[in-house]
């Protein structure tokens, strides 16, 4: 058996409590919160992301040639999306993309869908595919970086999502000027 020695001697009896009430009253203070991501909801990320192909207002607008399957399973995906149903939309369009893996459109939906079930490292992947395999241009163009900038926001990337903004405003290209 292992003795200690205390040169102090304590006389007073209430000392030993006031000592323990002082540590027990630290160990109640809250730590401190970690940052929380921004209290913007799923729904309203990918509203955010569509908004942004709507207001894009270029000149050009891509639009491939589509094959009935794919825009099926694209039209079932927006259906079980209307109904919740994300996991039924995310499959049906993994289906699409078995099809054509490089449909810039059905990969910037699939991002979209990922966003829903909070997957949000596959929308981000998704999102760069989809520009990269598509015009650079027009509202997908937007779609896709807006995509980015709801990513890095939810993730408390400031930088990153200011910079991501800056390349929603690239995919604008604008008409010609007459007079």
């Amino acid at each position: 058996m292992i003795m200690s020695y205390c040169p102090i001697r304590i006389r007073t009896p209430f000392v030993p409590a006031a000592l323990a009430a002082i540590l027990l009253a630290a160990c109640a203070q809250p730590a401190p919160e970690a940052p929380k991501p921004q209290g913007k909801s799923t729904a309203a990320m990918v509203d955010e992301i569509r908004a942004a192909g709507e207001r894009d207002k270029s000149v050009i607008n891509v639009h491939p040639l589509v094959d009935p399957g794919i825009v099926s399973l694209q039209d079932g995906a927006r259906q079980d999306e209307r109904n919740g149903q994300y996991q039924a939309a995310g499959e049906k369009l993994d289906m699409a993309l078995k099809r054509n893996p490089d449909a810039p459109d059905v990969l910037q939906d699939r991002a979209e869908v990922a966003i829903y079930v909070g997957d949000f490292q596959l929308a981000e992947k998704l999102a760069h595919q989809s520009w990269t395999l598509g015009s650079k241009q027009g509202p997908l163009c937007a779609r896709n970086w807006q995509t980015i900038v709801e990513i890095r926001q939810h993730a408390n990337d400031e930088q990153g999502a200011a910079a991501a903004s800056k390349w929603v405003g690239e995919c604008r290209e604008p008409g010609i000027q007459r007079l």
